[in-house]
């Protein structure tokens, strides 16, 4: 098949939609199909466009079988409400023609990745006038988001933007998300069940196994009989990650237990900050993919931090790596969540944005190595059964997949929406 992927973010990006959608066309163009990306300039987590990509402002190019066509966008140094919506727009304005270019190639598919949901006019229009299938790729509902979180304020606001989403969203002829509490949203929002489709953020289990090195230990300077806890990602605002250095503060005296916090992103320099003087936790830059396996490895405890007003609107796609590391983890979020429903069989979940709950948690795994032994055992089990790459995307765009319009509700998600219940024995 001929593929158009219309993602703001994409590779090389580390983290986040850019990953995933990098490594979602990379393996498309693998399988022998043609496929070409509309997409911005690499920025993200940094909030900040490569050196590399700043000009010319549009460009094409090859990336491993991709045809890949940049068009600039605006970033800004500290993204709020406001200026959110200003830098999603900036690109769905510059992009659009870019997108109206590609009806001439006539895709099969035209594939829009959200964020940014401003995108999505432009991916149906150019799918309508090109007769191809139209599907909409969602990581996070980022205008619920935005209103729970506050960026966006106002009754009639929300009303008005909430009426708009659920008109783009029905024409569609497919909708994907990466839960099933994000698929239990689509239908509140009114896409039939037939259109929505289950695509889990993936992780390559040959890439990611439980190593036998403590290279990052030493590096650090960490004991090798040291307990590590670990959170690697995108340091975000929505993530509730100040219970870190909180939790830390509240474990300094125990020099047995080191805190490693690996990320960039607007949160970084509050997080410094806040562990100023601390001699428990360090930080560092996020690491090359090619030893993610390694700083995975090098966790006793993994920590997902999450904030309680987004914990349902997103499922971070870092949890699928923490899992396949074969370490337990430890989230902060509501009982109900989906977060908590999976976390729960293979680590413990506290109360969001409570340091003393989330510090006798890592007390509880630290003083028990047979606890972290199984769980973390949990762990690898169910990212193998769940998050196999090929296996979820050879799942997804399979010719039969593709065309499927059953009214059928995905039968395959783990930890809520018509999941068996002997999901993680």
């Amino acid at each position: 098949m001929r593929i158009l992927i219309y993602s703001a973010n994409f590779a090389p990006e580390p983290t986040g939609i850019g990953k995933y959608s990098g490594e979602m066309a990379w393996w498309l163009a693998e399988h022998g199909h043609e496929v070409r990306v509309v997409c911005a300039p690499p920025y993200y987590p940094a909030w900040q466009v490569d050196k590399k990509y700043r000009w010319p402002l549009y460009r094409r190019e090859k990336w491993h079988g991709v045809d890949v066509w940049r068009t600039p966008l605006w970033v800004p140094k500290s993204p709020g409400g406001l200026t959110r919506i200003l830098h999603l727009l900036s690109f769905a304005i510059t992009s659009f023609p870019v997108m109206l270019w590609q009806i001439g190639w006539r895709p099969d598919v035209v594939l829009t990745v959200a964020p940014a949901f401003m995108c999505a006019p432009a991916g149906l229009l150019t799918a309508w006038l090109c007769h191809a299938k139209r599907w909409l790729h969602l990581q996070d509902f980022e205008v619920d988001v935005a209103f729970s979180m506050g960026l966006l304020k106002g009754r009639l606001l929300q009303r008005i933007v909430l009426r708009v989403e659920r008109s783009l969203l029905r024409r569609f002829d497919t909708v994907s998300t990466i839960s099933g509490r994000m698929i239990e949203r689509l239908l509140s929002k009114g896409v039939t069940a037939g259109k929505t489709r289950y695509l889990p953020n993936w992780v390559d289990l040959s890439r990611i196994k439980p190593p036998k090195n403590g290279s990052y230990r030493e590096k650090l300077g960490i004991s090798s009989d040291a307990i590590v806890v670990l959170f690697s990602g995108t340091l975000g605002g929505k993530q509730g990650l100040m219970v870190i250095p909180e939790a830390a503060r509240l474990l300094r005296s125990r020099p047995d237990i080191a805190f490693v916090v690996c990320g960039d992103g607007v949160m970084k320099p509050q997080l410094e900050s806040a562990a100023t003087g601390l001699p428990n936790i360090c930080f560092m830059p996020l690491q090359p993919a090619g030893r993610v396996s390694d700083l995975l490895g090098m966790a006793d405890i993994h920590l997902l931090p999450q904030s309680p007003d987004a914990a349902d609107l997103v499922l971070p796609s870092k949890l699928s790596g923490m899992l396949a590391s074969g370490r337990p983890v430890i989230a902060t979020c509501r009982p109900e969540t989906e977060i908590s429903e999976i976390v729960s069989k293979c680590g413990l979940v506290v109360a969001p944005e409570d340091s003393k709950e989330l510090a006798l948690a890592i007390t509880e795994l630290a003083d028990n190595p047979d606890a972290r032994f199984l769980l973390g055992g949990r762990a690898r089990s169910f990212a193998e059964e769940h998050f196999e790459r090929d296996a979820v995307l050879n799942r997804m765009f399979a010719p039969d997949a593709i065309e499927d319009e059953s009214a059928d509700l995905p039968d395959d998600v783990p930890g809520g929406l018509a999941a068996p219940d002997d999901v993680a024995a």
